[in-house]
This record gives structure tokens, C-alpha cells and sequence, in this order.
């Protein structure tokens, strides 16, 4: 099975994630948004990652991929199916992949896509103002509904918190946003924990190695 598609993208890791807490062995060959790879395209006709391949079934975006690796391998179960814990988890999906990814982009995009990757120079205000204002909002409503067992829903690991702690890895790793730990304790732990697991672990610690190569290549 095949995950086109770099990891450094918060949907392409939460991928690679729920198939490693599956037991699933996945290849993951990074391509960029809008590659021309015509294995690539067959799998995401608009050039979206992650785009997927198992055999001659192909398909993209995150939620669909993970709902077929969930359906192929129902253990671990990671989908709670008690009716509202199974919404709950959908819903912090949904969370992550939109309002939190929103203020993600703004930061790493600027910062890091745009200056390391396209040759240009960042919003830095955008991104400025993503850390500012639109963060300590997002980590604002977080800290008072993480419950005490650091997972989301079932109070054990499901796609919630694979999906939360995703976009976390480029804010608190690969733009060193330090999360006041004082003011958000449950947030900063909850984070920790998720991406110190090694489904996120080695994948992350790779990303950061690659990230620390292409920054010393850059003019001083």
C-alpha cells in the first residue's frame, strides 16, 4: 500500500500514523501538490495529498484513506462505534482538518513552504497574527476539554487525537512554537504524548532531520 504525499503534511502524517497504530505496512513516496507522477495522479486526479494505492483500488484525501485501512484491518479499533463516541471522533477529524489546519498553513507555509521550498519570502504578518491571535484561541478551547487521560474520546487512542496532534508536530517541532506550559498544562502534555508515540515519533524525527539538512543548504 502506497501514501503519495509528504509526511510533513499534517493529513499525510495523520495517514501514516493510523496505519502504523493498524500494524499496517505502509510505503510512503513524498510528491508535492500538483506533481505530474502519473502514478500519483491516478490516485488524486486534482493533485491533493496524500493520494493512496492498494493494488488497482486508488483514492485520496485523509478521511476516505483511513476509513478504507479501517475497514481492511477492524483492529485496533480506532473508530470508536458506540454512536456518540463515533460522532465525537468524526467531529475532531473535521476539527483538525479544518480549523486547526487553518491556522497551521498560515504559520508553516510562511515560514517554512514559501521561503525553504518555492524560493520567496512569507506573509511573516500572516503568519504573525496565526500565532497571535488564532493559536492561543484554538489552545484557549482546547485545555479545558482534553479529560485527564490525555486521549480524546473513550479515554484511550483513537483518530481524534491522531488527527489533533498532527498539525501540533509542524507547529511544536518544525517552527519551534513553544506552548506555554503553564498556562495550557493538559494541551502541552496531551501533545507529548501523542507525538512521542511511535507512530508519530520516527516519522516526525525524520521530517526534522530533513528539515535541519535543507536549512543549512540555504544562503547564509
Amino acid at each position: 500500500m502506497i501514501v503519495y504525499g509528504s509526511s510533513m503534511s499534517p493529513y499525510v502524517r495523520k495517514v501514516l500514523a493510523f496505519g502504523a497504530e493498524k500494524g499496517l505496512e505502509l510505503e510512503n513516496k513524498p510528491v508535492g501538490l500538483g506533481d505530474q507522477d502519473p502514478e500519483f495522479r491516478a490516485a488524486s486526479p486534482f493533485g491533493k495529498i496524500p493520494g493512496f494505492r492498494d493494488g488497482d483500488f486508488a483514492i485520496s484525501d485523509s478521511t476516505a484513506i483511513i476509513m478504507y485501512l479501517d475497514a481492511i484491518a477492524s483492529e485496533p479499533n480506532l473508530i470508536p462505534t458506540e454512536p456518540k463516541a463515533r460522532a465525537r471522533t468524526f467531529w475532531w477529524d473535521e476539527f483538525a482538518d479544518t480549523i486547526l489546519m487553518d491556522c497551521g498553513r498560515k504559520m508553516f507555509f510562511n515560514r517554512v513552504v514559501s521561503p525553504l521550498f518555492m524560493g520567496k519570502p512569507g506573509d511573516e504578518a500572516a503568519a504573525m497574527k496565526a500565532e497571535c491571535e488564532e493559536l492561543p484561541r484554538l489552545l484557549d478551547y482546547l485545555e479545558p476539554v482534553i479529560p485527564a487521560s490525555g486521549f480524546l474520546v473513550e479515554d484511550r487512542i483513537t483518530l481524534a487525537d491522531l488527527a489533533v496532534a498532527s498539525p501540533f508536530a509542524n507547529v511544536t517541532r518544525h517552527l519551534n512554537i513553544t506552548i506555554d506550559a503553564d498556562r495550557y498544562p493538559r494541551v502541552t502534555r496531551y501533545i507529548q504524548g501523542v507525538l512521542d508515540r511511535p507512530s508519530f515519533k520516527p516519522v516526525v524525527e525524520k521530517e526534522v532531520r530533513f528539515l535541519e539538512k535543507v536549512r543549512a543548504q540555504m544562503p547564509a
